[in-house]
């Protein structure tokens, strides 16, 4: 499954493997085998080796932020006050125990974090801005830009 750089050798099978996860990771096995032409235990040894070699990182429930009640999704750019080693790992810390950041990204540019999360109304926002995101440690200015609509998502990958 692995060529010499080390990038997975993906056939057409373990593409539509692939395709078909990601639309449904609850498919049976039974179920993936007759969408991709396979038996099951074929389909099952090929599932293994996709998970074995780190294409399938895990799988999960995707929920709907609406039905619990965060009805907002906020991206905010984050610029530190430095960016010494110690600043950066208390940093990144803060931001992988914080449970309300959805999404951290180290950006190159004139700006050095985008962060997602979500939010149930106006107070909530503010709340989030002034208790969580402002105190994270070496934060020194944010620009936040709030999601009018949602035009495509996905947590697809293309194949």
């Amino acid at each position: 499954m692995r060529n010499s750089d080390s990038k997975p050798a993906l056939d057409a099978i373990d593409r539509q493997i692939l395709v078909e996860l990601q639309q449904d990771g609850r498919l049976s096995n039974v179920q993936l085998a007759e969408r991709v032409h396979l038996s099951p235990s074929a389909c099952l040894r090929r599932v293994k080796q996709l998970e074995d070699a780190g294409v399938i990182g895990q799988y999960v429930a995707l929920l709907n932020p609406k039905a619990l009640g965060q009805h907002g999704t906020c991206f905010s750019i984050l610029n530190l006050q430095t960016m010494n080693d110690a600043v950066l790992k208390g940093f990144e810390q803060a931001v992988r125990d914080e449970p309300e950041i959805l999404d951290c990204f180290y950006v190159a540019g004139s700006n050095d974090y985008l962060i997602r999360f979500s939010y149930r109304d106006a107070e909530d926002l503010e709340r989030f801005h002034t208790q969580v995101l402002m105190k994270l440690p070496g934060v020194e200015r944010s620009n936040s830009m709030l999601v009018l609509r949602t035009v495509k998502k996905t947590t697809a990958l293309p194949v």
